[in-house]
């Protein structure tokens, strides 16, 4: 994926062994902060609630004509005039995959960002999944992690990313049955094509997708001037900008243009889209990603949507 920075970035591709050393050594830290930011969501979090068998206690609603008598409850009943039901939560386990992007454009942090994208991309991936192991949902990661039920499923999502060699491709989603869902975090600055022949297929195959785009601040708002070289991290290519305050106009444009299209493309294929910057706060995306998981509307839905 390339991407777009100043001359303090990383120039070229990190030998295999050393960048997965460098990704194993952050897991730690994004391990501890996504169990603190999802601790601070949590407090919000009734599941991906629906009605059907189970032993939880969902709600009372209105008896209807045809159901068997013995599914009222008397005692809410005999409060008014009116027959009630009484409701049990669905309790069976739902699939979910959880990807971040491992490609060298994620290492990219600027002045003005709080951590890097791939550390928020790793953020938001735990945190993900600390927030629904605890709901009783099945965690797994395509080609890093078959699905688990398991309370600790973040803590063994983070070992087996430690463990698995770095990917910077797009995943392959073949494996993923049809009704489960896939959590996508990345930049996303591949060509559509690339996009389309990876969330397309699954698409059509009846998988419900997310798109969480993380940009750094200066990659959206360009705050550069005078002679400015930038290198792509990834092919080692090098754009000198003698006065780069004189293209800055025209980069936001394409920027935008750019995720306006990526949105465009991810929505009309039925799947959501969140854009994220790293100068804000984790939990402000993960409520987001968590309230459109569970169908719980959140104040961020004209951003998630």
């Amino acid at each position: 994926m390339a991407s777009i920075g100043q001359l303090t970035r990383p120039t070229a591709r990190l030998d295999a062994l050393a960048r997965a050393r460098q990704r194993a050594a952050l897991l730690p830290d994004c391990l501890a902060e996504a169990r603190r930011v999802a601790n601070t969501v949590i407090a919000g979090w009734h599941g991906r609630r629906k009605r059907g068998i189970g032993e939880t206690f969902w709600q009372f609603r209105p008896y209807v004509d045809g159901e068997s008598l013995s599914r009222i409850d008397w005692r809410r009943s005999a409060r008014d005039d009116s027959l009630y039901v009484r409701d049990r939560e669905w309790e069976a386990a739902h699939t979910i995959w959880l990807w971040a992007d491992q490609s060298p454009s994620m290492l990219y942090k600027s002045d003005v960002a709080i951590v890097s994208k791939e550390s928020r991309a790793l953020v938001l991936m735990l945190a993900l999944a600390e927030i629904l192991s605890r709901s009783g949902e099945r965690i797994g990661c395509p080609g890093v992690l078959e699905p688990v039920a398991s309370r600790n499923a973040a803590e063994r999502l983070a070992l087996a990313l430690s463990h698995a060699p770095v990917q910077d491709t797009l995943p392959e989603l073949g494996q993923i049955g049809r009704m489960s869902d896939i959590v996508l975090i990345g930049d996303f600055l591949d060509t559509e094509e690339m996009l389309d022949n990876c969330i397309g297929p699954a698409a059509r195959r009846g998988i419900r997708g997310h798109v969480i785009e993380v940009a750094d601040p200066a990659e959206e708002m360009f705050p550069y001037s005078g002679r400015t070289e930038f290198r792509d991290p990834e092919t080692g290519q090098k754009l000198v900008a003698g006065r780069a305050e004189t293209v800055a106009a025209d980069y936001r444009q394409a920027w935008l243009a750019r995720r306006e299209t990526l949105a465009q493309g991810v929505r009309r294929m039925g799947w959501s889209f969140l854009a994220h910057r790293t100068d804000r706060l984790a939990s402000e995306a993960l409520a987001a990603a968590h309230g459109h998981l569970s169908g719980i509307p959140t104040a961020k839905k004209a951003a998630f949507s």
